[in-house]
């Protein structure tokens, strides 16, 4: 298969790359630091040595005769590093004795790095996190039909039976990093809020009625939600509450990172309807991409929401030094003046603010002061450093 170029940018410094599994985090890596030393904490070998005797990094790197990279690094790559934090101060000392080390170190969970009280090596490694697929990354292998109903994972490139691999992967995540790891004590419970968890998709966050359905404490659910969270499989929009002139709510909204994810996991029956379940796919695509834009560019973006008390709500708030995005999402083929309230609402009192209602039509249609997008162009021009729409 193709390697996909990806728009992630390599820091220039040790950095933390974390990520879902799945995204490609070492296969990126591997093609960008060709010279480096590997270190894969997958393999079982591997990984029983450095806990035994975590100083043993020391020996290895002094023993490394490989070449430097094009920045003049010698380049150490750490795969799955949360699986031995022991590592982390050997790595922070030899940062501190060898400034020509670059360490690369990957991760698909930082809870037990937090748990542990891991040393994150002072502020001299950055943190970064690698998403599934952009639609612009992809450019013509590019499928709005196949991203909503199968997400964006790049494991999921070239496999006949998209489906059955994500239902592996999603028992890949529950065996390996749920039970292995002890992060629950009743799986089963764990299961039936992952179900429950899926409703809440593209919506407002209601741990309450959670615990309820789950038949669970809403501390253990908190829990629950905080493991997704540290895992990477979840992510979460304050409300954007700057210069606020009405009354607005307080809970976050919730998404699961992946829409395929979302919907493997999502039940479906006689009593679901599917206009619900194709909104929160579309939603959650535009936002996993948005998400992806904010942390892959370099200027400082934030994305929220916002919804006041009374329900007025708009999916996507994007803040930047210079520029104010509101973005409505409908699935919908036409769009007509009564979708675009919410976002007229906003720009009453945010007025310099632009507005963009995405839908699932085809034409470009202004309605007052509000462009209405095809969501597929929009996400297929979407790219880091550049504008969110428009020059």
């Amino acid at each position: 298969m193709t390697f996909i170029s990806r728009f992630f940018t390599l820091p220039l410094q040790s950095f933390f790359l974390f990520g879902p599994r799945g995204t490609g985090k070492s296969t990126l890596m591997k093609s960008r630091y060709q010279n480096a030393l590997w270190i894969d904490l997958l393999r079982p070998d591997t990984l029983r040595s450095y806990l035994a005797r975590p100083e043993r990094l020391y020996e290895i790197v002094d023993g490394y005769t490989g070449k430097a990279d094009g920045s003049g690094f010698f380049v150490v790559v750490i795969d799955e590093v949360q699986k031995a934090p022991a590592l982390l101060p050997v790595v922070h000392s030899l940062i501190e004795e060898k400034r020509n080390l670059q360490f690369v170190l990957t991760g698909s969970s930082s809870r037990k790095l937090k748990r542990t009280g891991a040393d994150l090596l002072g502020g001299r490694a950055l943190r970064c996190t690698l998403y599934p697929f952009m639609a612009a990354e992809l450019e013509d292998q590019f499928s709005f039909s196949q991203a909503l109903s199968y997400g964006l994972l790049p494991l999921l490139m070239g496999k006949a039976n998209p489906q059955e691999t994500l239902n592996a992967y999603i028992h890949l995540y529950l065996q390996e990093e749920v039970q292995i790891e002890g992060l629950v004590r009743n799986l089963e419970n764990f299961v039936r809020f992952l179900e429950a968890i899926s409703f809440s998709h593209a919506s407002l966050l209601n741990v309450t009625n959670i615990a309820r359905e789950c038949e669970v404490k809403r501390k253990t659910v908190e829990n629950y939600i905080t493991i997704l969270e540290e895992l990477l499989l979840a992510f979460h929009l304050p409300v954007f509450s700057k210069r606020a002139q009405r009354e607005l709510t307080v809970q976050p909204k919730f998404y699961l990172f992946d829409v395929g994810v979302f919907r493997t996991l999502r039940p479906r029956g006689p009593l679901d309807k599917q206009e619900e379940i194709e909104g929160a796919a579309l939603e959650g695509l535009v936002a996993q991409h948005l998400k992806a834009w904010v942390d892959y560019s370099t200027s400082s973006h934030t994305l929220s929401f916002w919804r006041t008390r009374s329900g007025v709500e708009v999916d996507f708030i994007v803040y930047g030094p210079k520029d104010l995005w509101a973005i409505e999402v409908k699935n919908a083929k036409r769009v007509s003046s009564n979708d675009t309230k919410h976002l007229e609402a906003f720009l009453e009192d945010y007025p310099m603010a632009k507005a963009l209602l995405l839908y699932r039509g085809t034409e470009y249609v202004q309605l007052k002061n509000v462009l209405c997008v095809p969501c597929e162009d929009f996400l297929h021009q979407l790219r880091p450093n550049q504008n969110l729409w428009g020059t």
